[in-house]
């Protein structure tokens, strides 16, 4: 059951982008990897608590007209499912794409997701099993999540491209309060891209 709630959203998510009013919205590319789950990167006590690598897919559509004041980001939805059960999550969000030179695109993105981890440890503080379930499990403090990533795009033809990506989740004490673990991915996904 862990994984399809995240699947789930991401495909309600894409169905409604694809029937809204704005039906013109193409399809520029689409994305799928493997992600390494919960590593370090600053912070790394909380890093390595959940195992399993994560299957992630993302499409993106053509950046819409009336998203040019803010410098035309293309929108996106996604989904990551891990294979060993743990933190897995979907959503939406808008992505910049800054060519450099022919070959390489710098993408750095931000948007919100859904999860199905946990968030606060059900059992009370200084009891076993309190101390257990903190071990092996990142305690996210929301059900909802900002997501920054930022992905690095090599160009191997004008169909295909293969990308570096990390990528962060955090409440940023704005979605939520108190707990804020946070959880830090970093993969490599192939780039399928439209004509």
């Amino acid at each position: 059951m862990k994984g399809l709630v995240a699947a789930s959203l991401a495909v309600c998510g894409t169905a409604a982008v694809l029937s809204a009013p704005a039906a013109s919205a193409q399809i520029e590319s689409v994305r799928l990897g493997v992600m390494k789950h919960n590593i370090c990167v600053s912070d790394c006590k909380n890093a390595d608590k959940e195992s399993g690598v994560n299957i992630n897919g993302e499409i993106r559509f053509e950046s819409p007209g009336f998203l040019a004041f803010m410098w035309s980001p293309k929108p996106y939805v996604m989904a990551s499912v891990n294979t060993d059960g743990n933190t897995s999550y979907g959503g939406f969000g808008l992505q910049y794409d800054i060519p450099l030179g022919d070959t390489f695109r710098f993408e750095p993105g931000f948007g919100y997701v859904l999860h199905d981890g946990s968030v606060n440890n059900p059992y009370p503080s200084g009891t076993q099993q309190a101390v257990d379930f903190s071990e092996n499990h990142v305690l996210l403090g929301s059900e909802d999540l900002f997501r920054t990533s930022l992905a690095l795009t090599w160009k191997l033809s004008d169909t295909w491209g293969v990308q570096a990506i990390y990528e962060h989740l955090s409440h940023g004490q704005i979605l939520g309060k108190g707990r804020n673990q946070g959880l830090d991915e970093i993969g490599v996904r192939a780039v399928w891209t439209f004509q």
